[in-house]
C-alpha cells in the first residue's frame, strides 16, 4: 500500500492506494460525480482507494480534479514500479446504455495520453472537459501509457 499527502494553496490532498487490494474505496473530493466514478473505478479494478481532498471547490473544481489526478498517479507509480507480476498491457471496451468507450494502456513508465471523447456540457454538476484534465495528470504521474476513446 502506497500512502502520498499533498498540500498546496489550492488542495490538501490525502490518498492511500493498495493495487492488490479488493476494490474498496472511501472518496470524499467535495465533487460528487467525481467521487461516484472513483468509486466505480476502484470497484471495478480491485484496487483499494482512500482518497480525500480539500479543495477550492468556491472557484471550481478544476484544481480538485486536476491535483487528485497528480497525487493517484504517484502513488500509482510507486504500486506498479518496478513491474513484478503485473501484466504490462491490457485493454477494455466497456458499453453503458448509449455510451462506448475503449482504453487501452501500456505500463511502460513513458507516459503519453491519446483523449478522444466527444462528450461536452456537465453531468449534474462536474464539468466533463475535467475528465481529460484528470486523466492527463493520472497517466503522466503514474508513468502509463493510455488510449482512451
Amino acid at each position: 500500500m502506497t500512502e502520498l499527502n499533498r498540500k498546496t494553496k489550492e488542495t490538501d490532498i490525502k490518498c492511500k492506494i493498495d493495487i492488490k487490494g479488493n476494490g474498496s474505496s472511501s472518496i470524499n473530493t467535495g465533487v460528487g460525480f467525481f467521487d461516484h466514478m472513483l468509486e466505480a473505478f476502484s470497484k471495478h479494478s480491485g484496487i483499494n482507494l482512500e482518497l480525500s481532498c480539500i479543495g477550492d471547490l468556491h472557484i471550481d473544481a478544476h484544481h480538485t480534479v486536476e491535483d487528485c489526478g497528480i497525487v493517484m498517479g504517484k502513488a500509482l507509480k510507486k504500486e506498479i514500479f518496478p513491474i513484478e507480476a503485473v501484466e504490462r498491457y491490457g485493454n477494455a471496451t466497456v458499453v453503458m446504455d448509449e455510451a462506448s468507450t475503449t482504453c487501452a494502456l501500456d505500463l511502460s513508465n513513458r507516459p503519453f495520453l491519446v483523449y478522444e471523447v466527444d462528450v461536452l456540457g456537465n453531468i449534474s454538476t462536474f464539468d466533463v472537459e475535467l475528465a481529460e484534465e484528470f486523466f492527463h495528470a493520472l497517466v503522466m504521474n503514474a508513468g502509463i501509457t493510455a488510449h482512451i476513446i
